[in-house]
Parts: C-alpha cells; structure tokens; sequence
C-alpha cells in the first residue's frame, strides 16, 4: 500500500502544488520540508526528493513532473531496464501497474495496455501520470490480479507481471509464492489468457528455479551498470525452445541454449607471464552462472578457472560482455613486499577489485598499510591455487 491518501493525491495533481515544486526543485528536500512557508511542505519535499533522483532513472518522469510515491519509485523499473523490454502485440495486460513504468514502455508497442492495481492511491497516481506523459493507450484499473484474471473474458498477447515482493509491514519477501500477486497459482488461468506470459523476479532469484517454476521457459538476466536488476522468465504457447540469456543493457547478449549449458568446457592454460588483460565478467554472466562459458566462446585462448572468477588472455576479446583492464603487473600475493613497496611508491590509496579471494576489500587494504580509493587500482584474485595480486592500468578499456 502507498503511504499517502487519496486527499494528498489531489492536493498533489493541484496547481498550487506543482507550482511549489517547480520553485523548490533544486532545493534541499530536507529543507523544504521545514519551510514553513511551502504549502504542504512536507509532500512537496517528497515530490523535490524523488524528482530529483528521477532525473537519472526515470527522467520521463522527471521531465513530466509525475507524481512520484517513496515506495512504487524504489520498487520500480528504470527507464533504461523497461526500455530493453521488446515485446509487441495488439493487447497487454499487466498485473502489477505500481508507479506505471513498464506498462509506459509496453504502451510504445502494443496497441492496447490494460494495467492492474489494488491500491486505489496507486491507482490514481499512475492515471494521473498516463496523462502527464500523454499516454492514451493504458487502462488503469482498480482490482486486485486475481480477481481480474478469475473473470476476464478477453485475450490478450502478453500478460506480463512484476509481482510485489514486500509484505504490507515493508518484509523482504524471497518465495515466489509468497509474492502479490502469487504468480505460481495464477499460471494455469494465465496460459488460457494469453499465449506468452512474462515474470519479472527479483535480481536475487535463481535462474534454476525460473526454469522449474515456468517451465517451459526462457530465462533472461538483466543487468544494468554493472549490477544485476532482474531474472525475467517468459512462458507460454508462443515461447520456443528453452534458452538461457544473459543481457548487460547497452553492452550486449550472450544466449545459451540447454544443450550448450550441458556440455563440456574446454580452457586454456594458466600462463601468468603471458596474461597482457584481465577480463571481468558482466554481473549479468555472474548471475547466470555462464561467465565462463561466454569466456571462452568470445576469447578461446582466454583463461577463466570459474564462472566467480577473473579471466586472463593475451588480447582484448572482441565481443566480450563485461570490463577490460590491461595488466601492468602480475604476481603472487605477498603482503609484506606490497606494503614495503607502497611505502616506497608513496602510494596511500588503492582501489580494490576481488573476486575468489579469501579477504575482503577493507582487509586487503589494511594489510598493505593503504586505504581504498584512489588512481592506482588493484585486483586479487585466486587461480591455479596461488594467491594473486594483479597491477592494473587504470584506463579501462
């Protein structure tokens, strides 16, 4: 449930409001809302915060001035995840509308988009939205999904939902079936519905658990500046053969198929005086748990000991979903020597990458007598069952 009532609602679709937001926009929303001299002052604050950090996630929201509730911003999509969503069709029927922004990017494709919300704070906020961002073609309506789905009498070619996973007391909720609304229970009327349904998780659920849920499915993980944001699995008449992608938005794909994820791997040998670059997997490949499959398929010369790891090669791989560093050293960890030659460098700042390694970033940097930060970069790693300090040129390439 939203944290306002209908009464702020209008009070916020006023002009007196957004004129009073307009003036505060590039205030502090802390000292706005102590302004006594701002009608309402505290909603205004809100709107001013969250306006504010819309301008990098959802700046069609922020150039509309829509009206922007704490929770269903922080539940939603960004612009940029919505946007990679490429499904199209004649009509759409979302479950789960909350501040509105995936049924804003369906809309752009789908003749028709029919948007569910129980909260009739909600409701009223997206439709107030739809309007500011000129959106004609979404249908917001009142009910909970379960009772829209028990007697919908028409077709759709998408159902598409992103379940809530919070409790009404603001609870974390990790089971799929505990989420609203619960996504396992409505499948079977939902396949009747609509010939492909689409399921956004959380970016904490497991990959193996959409396939045995949806099943069969297509399942693809999105990440999003280097930091996983959803497990999407698709199901339904529509959907072919199981697939398995992984999508770092604005970078690249890479799809595996079951037969690929079943088969062998082969990799090649660790060299370390031959390892010019290190290659860091995409979150989205980590989340997978295919890094090192997509490794080797774009760099077959490349080493890479785990799908948690670092790789290593003598090239930049084209092709490769994730960051580069060239290596301007290489060797094996030996906290002392580092420390002594730190002091001598005059170095006092490290940035710290890890990846299989036994210590933490603050510990690392505590035993080499730095802080963390800083233009000189290093990353630890553990390969080949020695310990790994690795030197890198700050440039990423």
């Amino acid at each position: 449930m939203t944290e306002w009532r209908e009464e702020d609602v209008a009070w916020l679709c006023t002009p007196e409001c957004r004129e009073a937001v307009e003036r505060c926009l590039e205030l502090d929303p802390a000292t706005v809302a102590l302004d006594g001299r701002v009608p309402h002052a505290a909603l205004v604050a809100t709107q001013v915060k969250y306006l504010q950090r819309a301008r990098r996630k959802l700046p069609s929201y922020y150039r509309a001035r829509c009206i922007l509730p704490p929770r269903a911003f922080e539940q939603s999509s960004s612009e940029e995840c919505a946007r990679h969503k490429s499904y199209s069709g004649s009509r759409c029927l979302d479950l789960t509308c909350g501040l509105g922004v995936d049924a804003c990017f369906l809309s752009r494709s789908f003749g028709r988009v029919v948007a569910l919300e129980r909260d009739p704070v909600l409701a009223a906020v997206a439709r107030e939205n739809f309007a500011r961002l000129g959106i004609s073609n979404v249908e917001v309506a009142c009910v909970p999904a379960e009772e829209y789905v028990r007697n919908c009498t028409e077709r759709f070619d998408l159902v598409y939902a992103d379940p809530d996973r919070r409790s009404e007391a603001g609870r974390k909720l990790v089971r799929l079936e505990e989420c609203s609304p619960d996504m396992t229970a409505l499948l079977p009327r939902l396949r009747e519905l609509a010939p492909r349904i689409v399921v956004k998780n959380s970016p904490l659920f497991d990959v193996d658990e959409a396939f045995r849920l949806f099943a069969p499915a297509r399942v693809e993980v999105v990440s999003l500046g280097g930091e996983c944001k959803e497990v999407m699995a698709e199901t339904g008449r529509c959907v072919g053969e199981p697939l398995l992608r992984a999508t770092a938005v604005g970078i690249g794909s890479a799809e595996f198929s079951p037969d690929e994820l079943r088969g062998g791997m082969a990799c090649a040998e660790f060299r370390p005086e031959s390892c010019r670059y290190l290659l860091i997997p995409d979150a989205a490949l980590l989340k997978a748990r295919v890094a090192r499959r997509h490794t080797v398929r774009v760099a077959p010369g490349a080493y890479i000991e785990s799908d948690n790891g670092y790789g290593f090669d003598t090239r930049i791989p084209e092709g490769f979903i994730g960051r580069v560093y060239a290596i301007e050293s290489l060797e094996p960890y030996a906290p002392r020597t580092l420390k002594r030659r730190f002091k001598a460098e005059g170095v006092r700042r490290i940035t710290v990458f890890k990846r299989d390694f036994p210590l933490p970033a603050d510990r690392i940097a505590a035993a080499l007598g730095v802080r963390e930060g800083g233009e000189t970069c290093f990353a630890f790693t553990k390969t080949a069952g020695t310990l790994w300090a690795i030197r890198l040129k700050s440039l990423h390439l």
